[in-house]
């Protein structure tokens, strides 16, 4: 926290009077503000740069620690402008050992996935996490929770007087993913929080997937500034044209760079400076295979965009959209030291990171010492529902036997979602899922202990053979999922996450095949990021035992629960025909015999 007498000391460490505890010399800035490569040493004071200049020996000291970065290039720390960092199923601590020697220094997240669980309060130990880690969090609060519409069950719901307090907290930087429907229907607290971030001057971030023409207009008068969700490069252009900062979003699933790339190398040049980076959602495997914000700047060199240009994108850019450029985002005396020694920007090897002022990688050799805090039992103890038996997953209609008309939730990508109707057989009264016509049962029961809800459905464009996969990681309420041909081991599946607090999990033939505990929160772990990364494969391989050819199977059933993917969701509370914001019943017609 600044102090009047830290302060001081800043400035008197810019005048050279306080010595640097860390110089680089000798490397070519990367200066994003200006567009320039040029030969030039940083000095840094604690947390800040204090200079940039051709030569900083004035602020060398007996004790202060030279790097030299001859023949490389200085970069900012990269911005991931918009995650959902526990979709990554790592605790902070383990995300930052996973990104940060990757580059990536700042985040932009709202933390709903463990607000869901915990409430507000319960991020203090979240956020006391970061403090100790190499990796800076800017937060918003979410424009409400759940994010669901109709309304899910989650352990806690944001009010309007949530952002009546919690927007002028320090650690407040915005409003999170206001997505349009709310908007458009003019949801209570939602106007509340858009009202009070025009008061408290704090930006607007928001979630529009698809949105076009007149429908795209009437978001915008919410006051919104920022979006990551445009499905390809003409939405893209609108939204940039409209005045929109667009962030264009490449995860382990929704790789959308490619396409949405075309609006700058084929569309308008002009709107790349407009333009930021985020994962949304990535796994650790993914990160160790390719990289975080560094491979989408490695990907935009790729697609015919300038290194410079690129490496705005992954800085500077999105630091001002947000409204945090003050701290972060170029390498300049007064902002945070955060600052990467690259090969060079065409290829933007990243070599050694330097975070928080601190030195967390040198020359690809880690020198951060990653301790895992103690975890609090409010923290680890948050699945609270009775086992389950098969039972409980027969969706019975009022005929014995004969057919069933159903709609399902088919699955074409993993964020679009179309009907599918498929007439199943009933049989003693109980609809029978049918692997040959590629339909599974799925279920969300509500996991915190408030209503017991659950809630039964059918989906479609699995290619489920046999057995169960559940999780207790379903954003946006993270209640528990479960879709499968068998109920008994669905059952099991559902009782193995119940029994240890939280978790992804294969079941077939009544036996567990694959099991990743998730205690923090039933969302996260701390393993290792690689111990984690061959988890994923485990589970995707046990997952491949049972028929899914989905790309990621347990990616996909985690977010069934999101309402806003087009056009059909389930959550606790029933089917969901987001169109239509309401509830529907999978059921179209029985046939007696």
């Amino acid at each position: 926290m600044l102090t009047k007498e830290l302060l001081a000391d800043y400035i008197d460490a810019g005048a050279a009077k306080k010595k640097a505890d860390l110089v680089i010399q000798n490397g070519t800035l990367i200066n994003v503000n200006t567009g320039e490569y040029y030969p030039a040493d940083v000095a840094v004071y604690k947390d800040k740069i204090v200079a940039v200049d051709p030569d900083v020996s004035d602020y060398i000291g007996e004790d202060t620690k030279k790097i030299d970065a001859t023949g490389k290039y200085l970069a900012p720390g990269l911005i991931d402008c918009h995650i959902h960092v526990e979709c990554s199923k790592m605790g902070m601590t383990r995300f930052a050992q996973a990104v940060v020697p990757r580059g990536t220094t700042s985040i932009i997240t709202g933390f709903d996935e463990y607000i869901s669980v915990l409430g507000l309060k319960g991020l203090d130990d979240i956020f006391a996490e970061v403090d100790a880690s190499p990796l800076k969090v800017f937060w918003g609060i979410p424009y409400k929770t759940p994010y669901t519409i109709p309304t899910s069950t989650i352990a806690y719901n944001i009010e309007g007087a949530d952002h009546d307090e919690y927007q002028t907290h320090e650690n407040c930087y915005g409003v999170w993913e206001t997505v349009r429907e709310a908007v458009q229907t003019k949801e209570p607290t939602t106007m509340q929080a858009l009202v009070a971030a025009r008061k408290n001057h704090q930006p607007i971030f928001g979630c529009s997937p698809m949105a076009r023409g007149k429908e795209l207009n009437e978001f915008l008068m919410s006051g919104v500034q920022v979006d990551h969700e445009s499905y390809d490069h003409e939405e893209f252009l609108e939204k940039a044209r409209k005045g929109i900062h667009i962030v264009v979003r490449e995860s382990a699933v929704t790789q959308f760079l490619k396409e949405n790339i075309r609006a700058i190398t084929e569309g308008a040049a002009g709107a790349a400076r407009h333009t930021s980076f985020c994962s949304d959602d990535v796994n650790a495997r993914y990160i160790l295979e390719n990289g975080h914000i560094d491979h989408m700047v490695r990907l935009a060199i790729k697609a015919g965009v300038d290194p410079m240009t690129a490496i705005q994108m992954a800085t500077i850019n999105g630091a001002e959209a947000c409204k945090i450029d003050g701290q972060v985002g170029s390498i300049a005396p007064g902002k945070d030291a955060d600052i990467l020694l690259v090969d060079q920007p065409g290829t933007f090897n990243i070599q050694s990171v330097i975070s928080k002022g601190q030195i967390v990688t040198e020359d690809g050799v880690n020198k951060f010492d990653y301790q895992i805090p103690e975890r609090s039992a409010a923290l680890v103890h948050t699945v609270q529902r009775d086992l389950t038996t098969a039972a409980d997953f027969e969706y019975h209609v009022d005929i014995t036997n004969g057919t069933a008309e159903v709609e399902t939730i088919n699955s074409i990508g993993p964020f679009v979602r179309k009907r599918r109707d498929v007439e199943l057989d009933v049989v003693d009264g109980v609809v029978q899922p049918d692997p040959e016509k590629d339909v599974a049962l799925v279920s969300v029961l509500e996991r915190y202990g408030i209503n017991g809800n659950q809630s039964l459905g059918f989906i479609s464009g699995w290619s489920f053979k046999k057995g169960a996969i559940a999780t207790t990681a379903a954003p946006d309420d993270n209640n528990i999922v479960v879709a499968g041909v068998s109920r008994e081991d669905m059952a099991l599946a559902v009782n193995t996450l119940i029994e240890n607090d939280g978790g992804q999990v294969v079941v077939i033939d009544g036996e567990v095949v694959s099991f990743l505990p998730l205690p923090i929160a039933g969302i996260a772990s701390d393993l290792e990021p690689e111990a984690l990364a061959q988890k994923e494969v485990e589970l995707d391989q046990a997952a491949q035992q049972i028929g899914s050819r989905l790309p990621d199977p347990i990616f996909y059933l985690s977010f069934l629960p999101i309402t806003a993917i087009p056009d059909l969701a389930i959550t606790d509370g029933g089917n969901v025909d987001y169109p239509k914001l309401s509830y529907f019943d999978p059921i179209l017609k029985v046939t007696a015999k």
